[in-house]
């Protein structure tokens, strides 16, 4: 199988032969070094988490807190808002699809953190931390996958933390757990596989000539002859081996999205994020245990209004996709759908030149979208003010949204994390915010 061409992977065989060795390394060295910890102890309700991040901060009135009585200088073009299935609950007039399926998510309308650095912002809402101090610690993505470990795919070789495409660079998501908890890059973008235009393949280096230099260079090898039981050569084979297995063994085809009728790509729509979603959903139902959609080109400073009447269509297919496939195959009771960016934008629009109609950066005020995995659907929670501007009912800080959904995953907020100085680290920290997790839980979770 031409995994690299079907993925439309633009980057050699031997680059991604050294991207898998090098990710599947730093997975023997989560394991080997000690760096699992204890069994969670908490009944999980949910397996997966899909998280959808908006990169560079949506505009939280466009999407899930529509303000159109505030007027031309707040909402723009997009002065109305849509009746979802569930009554009293209302959001951004170009996402039609989310609004029909409104009873399978809660939104937050209430986070908070006054953060308006996209690296401050981003580091908060990933970690639960704030910034400062001494130690860097580890995104949700890293956390999830250091207690989960590896479970999905063929054999259990799929990486556990998956970002889709591209590295999200605003913050360290391995933090002090170090190059193990890394998360898999996928690269490329599984929307524009070449092979696909007009039954034509790519020409490349075939399986079997992989196979081919492969055994080649096993004859080349003579420092594996000379130290034949090496401790560190086993893990090197070792490391090899799986990332053979993610290039051409059954662990390869999970990422091959030609095994998916034309119908269902069709649904979740023929762009980048739509392709990403309906990748997302093959990892969780392989019980891969965190899978990251980095969605990038929300930070409109300028033009806002033109990125929107493209973005927000192609969010509003692709998501509303990939709750109706869980919730069809059921794996939406066992994977929680975690949507948000970094901060919200400023809601009141700059017309002036240069910005003509944009927004920048405002964490005093953003939302999020929560489904799946035990949050009950058709609700929401805290308020803003008219304009969008003001937490006026409700304040949540990311660190509950993060504790909630570890402990919805079986994963102690409380407990410690492997530290290189042995020092005892909490994954989340002795705060009010943190602290008050379990009570956002009872507040939006399906059962008390």
């Amino acid at each position: 199988m031409r995994l690299l061409e079907r993925l439309g992977v633009p980057m050699s065989r031997r680059e991604m032969l050294r991207r898998c060795l090098y990710g599947a390394g730093g997975l023997l060295l989560l394991n080997g070094w000690g760096l699992r910890a204890a069994s969670p102890s908490r009944t999980p309700r949910a397996r997966s988490v899909i998280q959808v991040w908006l990169w560079g901060g949506p505009c939280h009135i466009d999407l899930f807190d529509p303000k159109p009585e505030a007027g031309r200088d707040y909402c723009g073009p997009l002065n109305s808002a849509l009746e979802t299935n569930v009554p009293g609950i209302r959001i951004g007039q170009l996402l039609p699809r989310l609004a029909g399926q409104a009873d399978k998510y809660v939104l937050i309308r209430s986070l908070t953190h006054g953060s308006n650095a996209h690296e401050t912002a981003s580091y908060i809402v990933q970690t639960g931390h704030n910034p400062g101090g001494r130690d860097v610690f580890p995104s949700a993505g890293a956390v999830v996958a250091h207690f989960k470990g590896r479970t999905g795919g063929p054999g259990g070789l799929i990486p556990p933390y998956i970002v889709l495409t591209e590295p999200q660079g605003r913050f360290s998501e391995a933090g002090f757990l170090g190059y193990g908890a890394r998360p898999f890059v996928t690269g490329g973008d599984p929307a524009r596989a070449r092979f696909e235009v007009e039954g034509i393949v790519a020409p490349g280096v075939s399986d079997e000539r992989q196979r081919r230099r492969r055994a080649l260079l096993a004859e080349l090898n003579t420092l594996g002859r000379v130290l034949p039981g090496d401790a560190t050569l086993q893990s090197f084979y070792a490391s090899e081996e799986q990332a053979y297995e993610l290039i051409l063994g059954e662990a390869g085809r999970l990422f091959d999205l030609t095994r998916e009728p034309d119908a269902v790509r069709d649904r979740y729509g023929r762009n980048t994020f739509g392709q990403s979603c309906l990748m997302a959903r093959r990892l969780v139902e392989q019980g891969v245990p965190y899978v990251t959609i980095n969605y990038k080109g929300w930070d409109t400073h300028k033009q806002h209004f033109q990125v929107m009447n493209r973005k927000l269509p192609e969010l509003d297919q692709g998501l509303s996709a990939l709750l109706e496939d869980l919730a069809g195959r059921g794996l939406l009771a066992e994977t929680i759908v975690w949507v948000s960016g970094e901060f919200g934008r400023t809601p009141k629009v700059q017309w002036d030149p240069p910005w003509n109609g944009g927004r920048n950066h405002y964490g005093r005020a953003f939302s999020a979208l929560l489904a799946g995995g035990g949050f009950k659907g058709g609700q929401v929670l805290g308020a803003t003010n008219r304009t969008g501007e003001e937490v006026v009912e409700r304040p949540v800080h990311p660190a509950e949204v993060l504790a909630s959904i570890y402990t919805l995953l079986g994963i102690d907020p409380g407990a410690t994390l492997p530290h290189p100085e042995g020092q005892p680290v909490r994954v989340l920290p002795e705060t009010s915010e943190a602290g008050s997790g379990p009570r956002l839980l009872r507040e939006i979770m399906e059962t008390v």
